[in-house]
């Protein structure tokens, strides 16, 4: 299993020492997420200051920036990183492009595709001097002087991961992506009757192998070194379930498993003011479904079980001791490493 675990991004001046701190654990990748920072600079920070460690955003909001702007930051990134840099991808919801970052709404699978055709395109055409003549009905690039062409030092292409959550975006992420990000509101059961199908649908479409694609995330972990600790991360997991579990989009989950009675409920309470009594109304069942639990020594089982055979890197949180990473890492998965070539 990889392992990934994120970058503070409150400030830039603690990245260094973070990363490093995970590198020397042994932990596969960094990560960061678009929420009240960039993800961006981070990544820089400690690309420059580790050797052998992954790099991805997770996720960096692909439509407020032209896939030029992303093209450009990606290629840096992966030259500092010297070839460890992997692009996530997601679309946010219509509310957040509309209103937080006022860019247009249009379908989001549709425009996602041209979005990583366009960046290849941009991308192949900077490392081969292939005339840049990318026209979609979204995007359109056919200018590129030399002058704007940066050097290449002959790394892989950056790999793109899409985060994916209905059909529509899944089938998307299984033809035309390198990996796909899933949400953390997932259980064992969505993971396996909808989503590995719906990815499997992209496959087909491409002849893409499994084991060059990278399946992360699709659900919580709740681990401490004793029961105090994992009591305490259960609790951190309860109350982020009851927070997407009140969101219609996410009530497909709830509904396979006869719960969707606890979305409405946890909705309504989100339309009264009632946020901090939220979590009381998920109960440990509900917990199990969409987390794996253990104490450190237990947990190697608990990830087998929860992801095992289905996910090829889980999110933990920072600071697990080198052993234990160790242990986990051997938990076999099908991913064998991103397909070469421009």
């Amino acid at each position: 299993m990889r392992l990934l675990t994120p970058l503070p991004q409150d400030d830039l001046r603690d990245v260094t020492d973070a990363a490093r701190a995970a590198e020397a654990a042994g932990y596969d990748g960094l990560t960061t997420a678009e929420n009240k920072h960039d993800p961006f600079l981070p990544l820089a920070v400690a690309a420059v200051g580790t050797e052998r460690i992954g790099l991805a955003t997770s996720v960096a909001i692909a439509f407020p920036r032209s896939p030029m702007v992303v093209a450009n930051a990606s290629w840096d990134l992966q030259i500092a990183s010297r070839g460890r840099f992997v692009l996530g991808l997601g679309p946010q919801i219509r509310a957040h492009n509309e209103r937080r970052f006022a860019v247009a709404w249009s379908a989001p699978a549709p425009r996602l595709r041209e979005y990583v055709h366009a960046l290849r395109a941009i991308w192949r055409s900077w490392e081969t001097g292939a005339r840049l003549a990318y026209e979609g009905t979204h995007y359109r690039f056919t200018l590129m002087p030399p002058y704007f062409v940066p050097p290449s030092l002959h790394l892989p292409m950056v790999p793109v991961t899409l985060a994916a959550l209905g059909p529509n975006t899944l089938r998307l992420a299984g033809e035309v992506a390198d990996g796909v990000r899933l949400h953390p509101f997932c259980t064992r059961a969505y993971l396996e009757r909808e989503i590995l199908p719906r990815l499997a649908e992209g496959f087909a479409r491409t002849g893409r192998a499994r084991e060059t694609f990278e399946i992360v995330g699709g659900g919580f972990v709740a681990t401490g070194a004793d029961d105090a600790a994992v009591a305490q991360a259960i609790e951190v997991a309860r109350g982020r379930i009851a927070f997407y579990g009140s969101t219609p989009a996410y009530w497909p989950v709830l509904e396979m498993h006869g719960l969707g009675d606890l979305g409405r409920k946890l909705n309504a309470m989100t339309k009264a003011g009632q946020w901090t009594e939220m979590a009381g109304a998920v109960g440990d069942d509900v917990v199990a479904l969409f987390t794996a639990i253990g104490r450190h020594d237990r947990l190697e089982a608990a990830i087998t079980a929860r992801f095992g055979g289905a996910v090829d890197a889980v999110a933990l949180a920072p600071g697990l001791p080198a052993e234990l990473v160790a242990d986990l890492r051997r938990i076999p998965i099908r991913f064998e490493g991103f397909a070469p070539g421009w």
